[in-house]
């Protein structure tokens, strides 16, 4: 879906320009400077390029080639397998796509893998019976991209980050959630 419509999902973050820019800045308060930067689910680079994260993964190759317009560096793959060598990162940003994966907590556990030793994970997710999944669920006709999604509790998420080995996490919540997890040295 994110492939044929690739030009449809991009142009929502012009259409909401506000929501857009709150959340980048929410970010950019979440994410060390400095270090190696990948982000999963990259998407069309929307956060990953104005926050100078250098690298993206994506399962799109529609989406990847907007990224990579963006500045981005990417890899076309899914978060659950990721095609990196053991501790590469420094930092790993999940922005809104784990409502998306088959096996999230899965994606956690290869984060966890791939993070170096202190490393950071900013995962940003819509809670579900959150007030802003709620409403977008409550449209009709429901989104194209919202419709597909599966909705996570900050108790489930932050479960699996605990299981997956991450610890010191750290909530925000400006309409959605964002955890901030670090990988123990």
């Amino acid at each position: 879906m994110f492939d044929r419509y690739a030009p449809e999902y991009d142009a929502w973050f012009d259409t909401h320009k506000a929501t857009n820019t709150a959340q980048l800045s929410l970010l950019r308060r979440a994410i060390p400077a400095g270090g190696r930067g990948l982000e999963v689910g990259v998407g069309s680079g929307r956060f990953a390029g104005p926050l100078g994260i250098p690298h993206g993964l994506d399962p799109s190759p529609a989406l990847l080639v907007m990224a990579r317009q963006r500045g981005v560096e990417t890899v076309l793959g899914l978060g659950e397998f990721l095609p990196y060598r053991d501790g590469t990162w420094d930092t790993v940003l999940m922005m809104t796509v784990i409502c998306y994966f088959e096996d999230y907590a899965r994606s956690f556990r290869e984060v966890f893998r791939v993070l170096k030793p202190g490393g950071t994970l900013v995962v940003g997710f819509l809670e579900k019976d959150g007030e802003i999944a709620t409403r977008e669920l409550a449209k009709e006709p429901k989104g194209r991209f919202l419709r597909h999604a599966k909705f996570r509790s900050l108790p489930e998420v932050t479960g699996a980050l605990g299981d997956a080995g991450f610890s010191h996490t750290v909530t925000c919540n400006r309409g959605f959630y964002v955890v901030i997890t670090k990988k123990e040295r």
